[in-house]
């Protein structure tokens, strides 16, 4: 059995390498320096998330996401969610990923209300491989209320 000696040292073998062993320490070329980036740029966050507020976070991280897709174009930004999913699914396994889904839906009913849940399943129930609910609900002239979906205050 490894020590947690002999794990650091293979950890800093690794990142002198160029692998990133620390999340957001990428681009330090030790552990130690790996180590020292994450905890520099969680702090940044943190200060700047105070700074902020946490709508002006939001706001902030949603022109980044904007950016991003403009850069990337639809195809690619597609890609770059599929290729999330796959690993948030890999880090939970299928358990896991199931009930992260799970408590989502449940939030998700209880911001909209009965109602708005309702009537968004509704929309999906439209739905097919060729089209979205929407295009479908346009075509055959059937009304959904998308105000229902609003989250309720």
């Amino acid at each position: 059995m490894e020590s947690g000696q002999e794990s650091r040292q293979e950890l800093d073998r690794m990142a002198c390498e160029g692998e990133t062993v620390v999340p957001g320490g990428t681009g330090g070329k030790s552990l130690e320096a790996q180590e020292h980036l994450a905890e520099g740029r969680s702090r940044g966050g943190q200060t700047r998330s105070e700074q902020l507020g946490h709508e002006g976070y939001s706001e902030m991280g949603s022109k980044g996401g904007q950016t991003r897709k403009e850069q990337l174009g639809e195809e690619g930004y597609k890609e770059m969610g599929s290729k999330g999913g796959q690993a948030r699914s890999e880090q939970l396994g299928h358990e896991g990923y199931k009930e992260m889904g799970s408590k989502g839906g449940q939030t998700r009913k209880e911001q909209l209300g009965h109602e708005g849940y309702s009537e968004m399943g509704r929309k999906g129930g439209l739905s097919t491989m060729e089209e979205s609910g929407g295009e479908r609900a346009a075509r055959e002239g059937i009304e959904i209320d998308e105000s229902k979906f609003r989250t309720k205050s």
